[in-house]
């Protein structure tokens, strides 16, 4: 294992079984699905996050998991834009949109799955065509909440 997967198994770690499994899936689900998208993972306050996308920029992400003590979700950065005919995208805001995963075989649901092809299709900055991406540590926050629920989680 290489140094920043070292790193990020120790981050998943501190979540409970059941999400770290769930999560775990979901990234090397997504990895096999775009190789080329550069994996970039933020340990911050609230969640663990790791963005999918062409370059090293947080701003160019297009798709991001994010571990939190109770589910996984799966984020569409510019998901304001998507088509969503079975409304399954959550949040209100500008520009994203997400899912909340109860498995990692949620991402072979067709409209998960069709959302997903069409935010790659979409995005302001395209994956490369080819080649291997690579997994970066982009931040690690020095505070962060609990990552297993306890009773003062809601």
């Amino acid at each position: 294992m290489s140094a920043p997967e070292t790193q990020l198994a120790g981050f998943i770690a501190r979540f409970t079984p059941d999400i770290a499994a769930c999560g775990t899936e979901v990234l090397a689900r997504l990895a096999a699905r775009i190789p080329e998208a550069e994996r970039l993972v933020y340990d911050n306050y609230n969640a663990l996050a790791v963005g999918f996308g062409p370059d090293e920029r947080a701003s160019t992400v297009i798709l991001s998991v994010a571990f939190y003590p109770r589910w996984v979700s799966l984020f569409f950065m510019q998901g304001a834009g998507l088509d969503d005919p079975h409304g399954i995208l959550k949040g209100q805001g500008s520009t994203v949109r997400h899912v909340v995963l109860t498995q990692a075989g949620d991402l072979d649901r067709p409209e998960i799955s069709t959302m997903i092809d069409q935010a790659l299709v979409k995005a302001k900055k395209p994956l490369p065509v080819d080649g291997q991406g690579r997994l970066l540590i982009k931040s690690v926050s020095a505070r962060q909440r609990p990552r297993r629920p306890g009773p003062d989680i809601g």
